[in-house]
């Protein structure tokens, strides 16, 4: 393996130290690609090859080494450790890479009652904090959802930040539930400040808190933890056609616009359960990723279209117009019957 990946993890241990080598051995490089579905063939003793994520190529020029727990690509050059791959893969920055990672390595000792009980009372608190804010109203509006019925199907809400702590001790929530949960920070602050808030359920019962800035001086997150499968997937599970979306605000947008056939990835980066719900039974899934500057949604959705086709289900990529996604298509003007024609248009 080539030495640029070495020099790069030598610079950026110098920096966090122990830290980042503490969360690399709890989550091998390997396994998480595994889990994103990357396949790849054991080239030596401690190394396997495969199609690097990151760009498209026909040669398989992407090495992992399982010792060292690194990754170079020959194709693009890129290499480094799975922090550097989740800034490269996801767009990250260095300390969203690390919370990305720690989210998905806290195994959760809540016994399952108490951790749905506090999500669902920190949930209802949320949608009474929308209907008293008249900001994040107007933010909904210009982000196209103004349909007050589906808002409340959705359970959509809005933290304010800097009250939960007090809702919810008040209500018998311990500090350290709270604190265990994600709901308040290390210093005991409220986690989610200024978001619009969608609760994500699995079986019937909220398993995280998706919380989406309305500016941008914080980064859009969820709590640790699991975020379940495919958002609304327990609606659609049954149809023959699925139209996936990257993000919460695409799928309300199409909701709105009257499509019941839909359901969200909550990125573009499915994990392993995301991905067997696609591969049960006989769907077409059309793909309506962003259509980024840099074509990373379309890229994504190219990649998915591969694998899943690979598992033999059928699907399409519908092609919107140059920097849109589904929410801006209809923010701009789109309406049902030209996202229909997309559809029809979609290409295999």
């Amino acid at each position: 393996m080539a030495s640029p990946a070495y020099a790069w993890l030598r610079r950026r241990k110098s920096v966090v130290g122990k830290d980042v080598e503490e969360l690399n051995r709890r989550l091998p490089l390997l396994e998480y690609l595994r889990q994103h579905n990357w396949t790849g063939h054991p080239a030596s003793r401690s190394e396997f090859v495969g199609l690097c994520p990151l760009h498209q190529e026909t040669r398989p020029s992407f090495y992992v080494n399982t010792r060292k727990n690194v990754f170079y690509c020959h194709g693009c050059g890129q290499g480094g450790d799975l922090i550097r791959f989740i800034q490269l893969s996801r767009r990250l920055s260095f300390r969203q890479s690390i919370a990305c990672i720690e989210a998905q390595t806290i195994a959760s000792t809540l016994p399952g009652d108490e951790s749905a009980a506090v999500l669902e009372h920190t949930a209802v608190f949320y949608q009474q904090q929308l209907d008293n804010s008249s900001e994040a109203m107007r933010y909904l509006i210009r982000r196209g959802l103004h349909d007050p019925a589906l808002i409340r199907e959705l359970r959509i809400g809005y933290a304010a930040g800097g009250n939960l702590r007090h809702h919810l001790t008040a209500q018998g929530h311990s500090f350290d539930l709270l604190r265990q949960t994600g709901l308040l920070n290390p210093r005991g602050y409220d986690a989610f400040y200024q978001r619009i808030v969608f609760p994500l359920s699995q079986n019937g019962h909220l398993v995280n808190l998706y919380g989406r800035s309305m500016g941008a001086a914080f980064a859009h997150r969820f709590l640790r933890g699991s975020r379940g499968g495919l958002y609304a997937w327990e609606k659609v599970r049954n149809c023959p056609e699925v139209i996936l979306v990257e993000g919460l605000f695409d799928y309300a947008a199409l909701r709105q616009a009257g499509f019941h056939n839909v359901a969200c990835a909550l990125g573009t980066h499915l994990n392993a359960d995301q991905f067997r719900q696609l591969c049960e039974g006989p769907h077409t899934v059309y793909l309506a990723f962003d259509v980024d500057a840099n074509q990373s949604g379309q890229q994504a959705a190219e990649q998915l279209a591969h694998r899943l086709g690979a598992h033999g289900v059928s699907t399409r990529r519908v092609l919107l117009p140059q920097g849109h996604d589904p929410n801006s298509f209809f923010v701009e003007g789109g309406d049902t019957r030209q996202f229909h024609s997309l559809l029809e248009a979609a290409q295999p």
